[in-house]
Parts: structure tokens; sequence; C-alpha cells
């Protein structure tokens, strides 16, 4: 048997073809552009190729499976020659959902800090003694990959509600970081949004258990919720860390507090030692993208990071003021698709303004079309600094020549978006040091 991926260059695809090509299965690929991605599922084996072309599914017979990105549109050649041949086609989710069959899934999903949660959860599980399977949005700084097979029959898993894939796992245990409206773009309104974690939370196993996170008033709600409803319901919130006093975190901030102490009870609640639990969170080194150091030239240390909402975006701004010390922060903010800044360009402008230089630039479309009336400028516009402080950079290649003449020795430059914004760090340091 072959699996095809559509996308594989992709977060999720890329976890997937990892668990499969572990688990012995032959698979193949293709993507839009060449990666280190790319390049590490070859290594591994995989037959990938950059670009697509319905020829690339000349080799799949009438047993085989073509996987598709949910950023794959139908007139994709080689989803319409999958469709054509009546190969079967899975979406991520159908995909995903295939690879826990038989597995105890511990799902990890909210609107923020899923990726970090369910790499904490990992790491701490893995110091317990358990060897759990694991998919996750991003990669792993001890490991440097974003999923493997493990041993055990515990399988980890980000579960992703942007279009309503989380809705597909059936998972013994879940966790739910926050619920707080987005992708909206799917969901069609703030209540339908909520609404989805209260489905994903149903197909929770009745002998299993729900992590919320009570600090959030919509995971909060949810564990009501669902308690009521007979559910076993463990709360953790930031006002009551005990459980990892002397356990100091790779990074400041509630929100990572929180995150931890989401990980450490969900855990404990699967059996294991939580002193064990302790020493492998105390050892997390971080995720790629989530507050990540990429370098210092010229006294000035660059990190990057994913927060593309408001609320992502002000917990990770207070952490960099922390880590800046003395210095200023200085930011550089990519929108995140059209929709999404039509709905909270503003919002995201305010929680900005926590910074003391802003560049923004313009929106990263991903997989929707311009609108030339919602441009970053909607961001800087709304950032409550002096005009001298915010600056409207709209392309991207000028960013970096920005935020090196706006930081000073001793300052910290952060680069957040969930686009294209992650490759603007190594270009100001190279500036920085040249």
């Amino acid at each position: 048997m072959t699996v095809h991926l559509v996308g594989i260059g992709g977060a999720g695809l890329s976890g997937i073809a990892r668990v499969l090509l572990a688990r012995g299965v032959a698979v193949s690929g293709s993507d839009g552009v060449d990666s280190p991605t790319l390049a590490a599922l070859r290594a591994l084996g995989a037959d990938v190729h950059v670009g697509h072309d319905p020829h690339h599914l000349d080799h799949l017979g009438p047993d085989d499976t073509v996987v598709v990105s949910a950023a794959v549109k139908p007139d994709n050649p080689e989803y319409a020659e999958a469709l054509r041949r009546g190969l079967a086609v899975q979406s991520r989710a159908e995909a995903m959902a295939a690879l826990m069959a038989g597995r105890r899934v511990v799902a990890v999903a909210g609107t923020h800090g899923k990726t970090t949660t369910t790499s904490l959860l990992t790491v701490a599980l893995q110091a317990a003694g358990a060897d759990p399977t694991y998919t996750i949005g991003g990669e792993l700084a001890a490991t440097g990959v974003n999923a493997a097979e493990g041993s055990s029959d515990l399988f980890v898993a980000e579960a992703d509600e942007s279009d309503g894939a989380f809705l597909h796992y059936a998972p013994h245990a879940a966790v739910v970081t926050n619920v707080e409206a987005d992708h909206l773009d799917h969901w069609s309104s703030p209540e339908a949004y909520a609404a989805a974690f209260d489905a994903f939370a149903d197909t929770v196993a009745p002998d299993g258990f729900l992590v919320v996170c009570a600090d959030d008033p919509g995971a909060a709600a949810l564990g009501e919720r669902q308690r009521a409803a007979g559910r076993r319901v463990v709360s953790v919130t930031t006002a009551s860390p005990e459980a990892l006093d002397g356990v100091t975190l790779w990074a400041p901030g509630d929100h990572y507090l929180a995150d931890a102490l989401a990980a450490l009870a969900t855990g404990v609640e699967l059996g294991h030692d939580p002193e064990h639990l302790r020493r492998g969170i105390a050892s997390y080194s971080g995720t790629k993208r989530r507050m990540e150091l990429k370098g210092e030239a010229g006294g000035v240390r660059v990190y990057d990071s994913y927060a593309h909402h408001p609320t992502e975006i002000a917990g990770d701004l207070a952490s960099a003021r922390v880590l800046a010390g003395a210095g200023r922060v200085v930011v550089a903010f990519q929108p995140h698709l059209v929709s999404r800044t039509r709905l909270f360009g503003e919002e995201m402008g305010r929680a900005l303004g926590a910074a003391d230089q802003v560049v923004v630039t313009d929106v990263y479309l991903a997989r929707e079309q311009p609108d030339p009336a919602v441009t970053g400028a909607l961001v800087a516009d709304a950032v409550p600094l002096l005009g001298e402080q915010v600056a409207f950079v709209p392309a991207l290649d000028d960013v970096p020549a920005a935020l090196v003449a706006r930081a000073h020795p001793g300052d910290l430059v952060l680069t957040l978006g969930a686009g294209t914004v992650t490759g603007v760090g190594p270009r100001v340091l190279e500036l920085l040091g040249a």
C-alpha cells in the first residue's frame, strides 16, 4: 500500500507522513515549493516531488490512498486526477483518525496554545517513561521533528479546530486550553465556533477525561457544561501554580504557565508520576516558532513566534517585555488571512501597542484572495503609539531593514505571524552583524 500526500510539506501532512514511514508504509507526495521538511522526508524514504502534476500519481494502484491538505483546492491537478481515477481520497483529518485507530488518544485543542501544550505533554510523558506517538503543529526543539511513532499505546495529537478536523478523533482524553472566536471564515459565527468545542468534548470516551484551563472563560464554561453532563473534568489555573513549584519554564508568561499546568494535569490523570512529569516539563526547550530565539547580533536578540490572534500577540509581547529587561521591544507583525484581519485587525493593532516600536507588513493571504480594503495598514493604523513608533511596510523584503533601523543594542526584536514573516529574523541578524 502507498499513501500519496498532496501538500506533504505542511505541518499536518508532514507529521502524518513521518508516522506512516515509521510504520513501514510506502509514502509519496508533493508540495508547491521545496523545503527542509521535504528533504527530511526524502531522507526517510518518501518519494517527494516539488510541484503538482497528475503524473505524480502514475505509480498508485486501486488499493492506494491519496491524502489532501486542507489548503489544497479541488482544481489541484493531483487531487482532480485522484478523483477522476476513483482512488480513495482522504482529508487530513480522516488520515489522522486512521493513524489513531487502536491507540489511546490524547487530543489537545484550543484557540491558542495547543502546539505548546501538545509539545509539553509529549516531553513530560517521555520523561515519565511513556513513549507516545505524537503529532504536533511545530517542531520540538529537542528532537527537531514534529511527529514520531512511539512504542506505547498512547497517541498525543494536536487537534486543529480551524476546519473541524478535531471532530474526527474520538479521543480517550482531551485538553482545551481556551475557546475564543477565530476561524470565522469556516465557522461563520462566534457561537458556532464555541459550539464546535462542545461537539469535540462530546467525542471523548465515556471513561476518559477533559482538562480545561479555567483562566479562560470559554474553556471554563465548557468544563462546567461537560461536568454537568457527567464527564470527568480537571481544571487548572495559573492562580494555583503550586504543582509546578520549583520548575523554571523555558519562557515567561502566564499563557505558557497555563499550558504547562495543563500538560502536567493530563499526565497525572493518565497515571504517571508527577515528579517525572515535572522533570520533563523542566527540560522542555521550546517548539519552533513559539517564542523561538533565532540568535543575537550587535547586542540585539531576535525572537520569532507564531502569534497571529490579538490574544496571542498580547501574550507573547508580555513575555518579550520580561525577556527584554531594560531593553526595548521592537516587533514586526504580518497579519494572517484577509478574513481574520477584517474581523480582528483593529484588535491586533491595539495589542501591538504593548511594544516600543512596531513594523506592520501586508497580509499573508494563505488560502484566500486579496481585498484592497483589507491590508496591513488596517492594523498599523490601530496601534496606539506615536506616529514615529509605528510603520506600515507593505513589502516583506523591506521589513528587515526597517527593524534594524529601529533596534538599538540591548533591544529585543520579535517577529510575529503565522506566515512568511518567520524568514525575517535571520535576515535581521545578517544586517545587524554586517
